[in-house]
């Protein structure tokens, strides 16, 4: 039972950091309808940040992550008036390729900044404390309280505020929010920044129990794709659900089958339930 609790505690680790970056690829993909394929690069932006604010400048791990978050989100904010809004009446193909361009710009970038080679970011809290007969590091522990946490702040900002109001009903009908008065202009923006800054926490809270390196976004957003597939395209509840299956997937399935297939469980569970599911879980888009 020990072993098992473990591996529930490794699957919220997970699920929680897979959901916070399907959540902000679904918000984006809700308001352009095309798949963010730099929010990847987002992510390991975020943590190159985080790591060079504590390494570099002796930065407190909070204060680095608010700062990681707040350059990513004015990345991604200028990443939507410089290479998206420009594309905003082209197909879908376009844009799609523009995002990988900029995916492949980003790594470039931080190859050329950081260095080729794997980092590690300190530990801020490397102790160890017993839940339920179960020894957890409080790392861990943090990723999960931080996470849900942000998803809570996300879903009362999307259902409470009015700029929260805009967001959902741009993402509902566009044409339909730009009759009644809704700037398009303004809510694109505020969305890719949101979208960032979820990405850049993401990163930030799950570096000090991994590595950085300038490919590490490229396998989380994919398992991100597959979770807005799983969940359903646009679905903010979808990414949430999505994300914890996939993350509880792969750390059972790690544990008791094999790590080596840890990461090809996420698509085999996207293969099952699309075949049940095809439109999945939540098929009504954002809520």
């Amino acid at each position: 039972m020990e072993l098992f609790f473990q591996q529930v505690l490794n699957g919220l680790t997970l699920g929680g950091i897979y959901s916070l970056v399907a959540l902000g690829l679904t918000l984006v993909y809700g308001i352009l309808r095309v798949p963010n394929f730099a929010h990847g690069a987002f992510y390991m932006v975020g943590a190159f940040a985080s790591f060079h604010l504590m390494v570099a400048w002796g930065l407190n791990y909070w204060v680095a992550m608010a700062g990681a978050a707040l350059c990513v989100a004015v990345l991604a904010t200028l990443a939507e008036r410089l290479v998206f809004h420009p594309l905003r009446n082209a197909s879908g193909l376009h844009p799609m390729i523009a995002a990988i361009g900029l995916l492949l710009f980003l790594e470039a970038g931080a190859q050329a900044i950081w260095g080729a080679e794997f980092h590690r970011m300190p530990t801020p809290y490397g102790g160890m404390v017993e839940v339920a007969g179960v020894t957890a590091p409080v790392q861990r522990l943090l990723i999960i309280g931080a996470a849900f946490a942000l998803m809570l702040a996300l879903h009362l900002f999307l259902t409470r505020t009015v700029m929260g109001s805009t967001i959902v009903a741009m993402a509902q009908n566009r044409d339909g929010a730009s009759l009644v008065g809704i700037d398009a202009n303004r809510v694109a923006m505020l969305t890719f920044a949101i979208s960032g800054a979820l990405a850049a926490v993401a990163a930030a809270l799950f570096a000090p129990i991994n590595l950085v390196f300038p490919a590490m976004g490229n396998l989380v957003i994919t398992k991100a794709f597959v979770i807005i597939i799983l969940g359903g395209m646009g679905s903010v509840p979808g990414a949430i659900v999505g994300g914890l299956i996939i993350g509880f997937a792969e750390s059972f399935g790690a544990f008791y089958i094999s790590t080596d297939y840890k990461d090809i469980i996420a698509f085999a569970i996207l293969v099952l339930i699309l075949s049940l599911r095809p439109q999945g879980i939540f098929s009504k888009g954002a809520h």
